[in-house]
């Protein structure tokens, strides 16, 4: 029930399109309840002897009941159709909101997220919306309805015979209880191994390059087949226990209709129960146990969409942990100073990444990190972002703590430009003008121009609308670099960040990339995080970061004087490409 008013809240907008179809679907039961009544009364007209006023009657009766029939035509559509389009404008509205939370949530809660089991809540869990709200619903509302109208209808016939009716009712609501509990992990297991099989799906798919290289295509197959069948014994386990509540179902039904048909006639012969009421009672009775026997389908959809609707609400529930403050302010557009006051930070899972780091670099001015894999080069420049917050310290932008400012202006004055480059498959234009939408085609080539990546557009088949493919497959790895070096100068942020740009590209490439930023430096302040340090011989200042803390700051050639840790990595450097010249 918890769950239920949950999703109910979300589906109150369409709350127009429901009262449609719950009128409409009060009015179908309504005729269903009122057709054998006017059937029994044709045949106690007969039974009592056919004559000219009997047969007037019998006409209008007749007309009565096709009337009633196209009514329940009527009744049906506006049920189903309405039930439907409320329903499936409920699952869009859901997907978007799941989607949009996902947006908003930081990047720790992706950590140990698959890309694969995401999609599968946003897509697959909130389909079971539509079957909750277009069918299951409404046919619990019908089943409702129908049942307490047929007891009515019954106790008014004949008061015993309808008690002798509900004598199984115990031991169906028993059974019911028994089979939720029973069939309701099953499903959730099930949704589980089905986010797991689209999550390897997903990953395989995106590495089908190094499947094929490594010669791993029947490993991966085995362990595509795997899960797929993990998700089948799940579903066949629940179907298992469906298989046999459903039987069970329909023969304590089948005892209420013997114990009716019995007792029936014994009150035909003992107390004289007219035929038109046996014939009312006989066609009533359907209409009884037919709720009943399809609470079996009812419980197990509903259990299969309950067990989606918690993985989507684990999603639409998690806490924005990153969030503005009430009183958060517009930081405006900034000159690009950054100061670092005692800043440290921990992941959740993990020891400290960031020690007590302080430091300033003024606006315009190029700061390098280097050191070692895993000390907290690219955490830091994600902090600057407010991707993730320090554990204690403060980050100050232009003087004002990012903490205090709204995160959409923080992120405005902020381009970064990382390693693994990721382009959307879309062309060259779109990905350039990504971060400016309103971006003209001359400001796109003066971009790719400023980025040196214009010359190599023009000779690709379609120019700037040359198709780059996923992930930018399409295009090398120095065109990727440059073509998002052409997106950050579009956007002309007064902040950028370079996390290892040119770490895994030629010499030449890294020529043409390093032209590039050179060409922005001094007209922005830029955050660069290099292994190779003859691409950050010119940053105004280098910190050296050593297990999370500054262990050297200086320029390259104050730091090359202190023959330090800086000094040994660019020794070791210089030996390596000495050797490969």
């Amino acid at each position: 029930m918890k769950i239920l008013w949950r999703l109910g809240k979300e589906a109150i907008r369409h709350k127009k399109l429901y009262i449609i179809a719950i009128l409409s679907t009060m009015g179908l039961t309504a005729v269903n309840l009122i057709a054998p009544k006017v059937l029994s009364g044709m045949t106690g007209l007969v039974e009592r002897g056919v004559d000219e006023a009997a047969l007037s009657k019998i006409l209008q009766l007749t007309i009565v009941l096709l009337g009633l029939y196209l009514l329940r035509v009527l009744f049906r559509f506006l049920s189903n159709y309405m039930a439907h389009k409320a329903a499936w404008h409920l699952v869009g509205d859901l997907r978007t909101k799941t989607y949009d939370k996902l947006e908003h949530l930081q990047l720790g809660f992706f950590h140990d997220k698959q890309t694969g089991d995401l999609m599968s809540r946003v897509v697959n869990d909130t389909r079971d919306f539509e079957l909750l709200y277009a069918h299951i619903i409404p046919d619990m509302i019908t089943n409702v309805v129908t049942f307490v109208g047929v007891l009515c209808v019954l106790l008014t016939i004949n008061w015993k015979l309808a008690l002798i009716t509900c004598g199984p009712l115990p031991l169906l609501l028993i059974s019911g209880v028994i089979f939720v509990k029973k069939v309701r992990p099953f499903f959730k297991v099930s949704q589980a191994k089905m986010g797991e099989l689209n999550a390897i799906l997903q990953d395989n798919l995106s590495g089908i390059h190094e499947i094929q290289a490594f010669g791993r295509e029947k490993y991966e197959t085995e362990r595509v087949n795997e899960k797929n069948f993990s998700h089948i014994k799940a579903m066949l386990t629940a179907l298992r226990i469906s298989a046999i509540f459903h039987p069970v179902v329909e023969f304590i039904s089948s005892i209420g209709t013997i114990l009716v048909v019995g007792c029936g006639g014994f009150l035909a012969f003992y107390e004289g129960l007219s035929v038109e009421d046996i014939v009312a009672f006989v066609l009533y009775l359907s209409l009884f146990y037919a709720p009943i026997t399809g609470l079996a389908n009812l419980l197990e959809s509903m259990q299969q969409a309950m067990a989606g609707a918690e993985r989507v609400l684990l999603i639409l529930d998690a806490p924005i942990e990153i969030k503005d403050k009430e009183d958060a302010k517009d930081l405006g557009k900034v000159e690009g100073s950054i100061t670092f006051e005692n800043v440290s930070f921990s992941y959740e899972r993990g020891g400290q990444v960031l020690d007590d780091v302080s430091f300033h670099c003024e606006p315009g001015k190029m700061l390098a990190l280097v050191g070692p894999t895993g000390v907290g080069k690219t955490t830091l420049t994600q902090l600057i972002s407010r991707f993730y917050e320090p554990s204690q310290g403060r980050i100050l932008v232009d003087g004002k703590d990012i903490q205090e400012v709204t995160m959409e202006s923080l992120r405005q004055n902020i381009s970064p430009v990382l390693q693994d480059t990721f382009l959307f498959n879309g062309t060259i234009a779109e990905n350039i003008s990504y971060a400016k939408g309103d971006a003209t085609m001359e400001e796109i080539m003066e971009a790719a121009k400023a980025a040196n990546i214009h010359e190599d557009i023009l000779q690709m088949p379609e120019g700037y609308e040359t198709k780059v493919g996923e992930r930018g497959l399409r295009l090398s790895g120095g065109q990727k670099q440059r073509v998002a070096i052409a997106r950050t100068i579009l956007r002309k942020s007064p902040i950028i960040i370079l996390d290892e740009a040119t770490a895994s590209v030629d010499v030449e490439t890294e020529k043409q990339i390093q032209t590039a930023i050179s060409g922005i430096a001094g007209t922005r302040t830029i955050v660069a995080i290099a292994h190779r340090l003859s691409t950050i011989r010119n940053a105004d200042m280098i910190l050296v970061i050593h297990e999370g803390k500054i262990a050297e700051s200086g320029t390259h050639t104050e730091l090359l004087e202190k023959g330090g840790i800086y000094a040994r990595m660019h020794k070791v450097q210089s030996d390596a490409a000495q050797q490969l010249s």
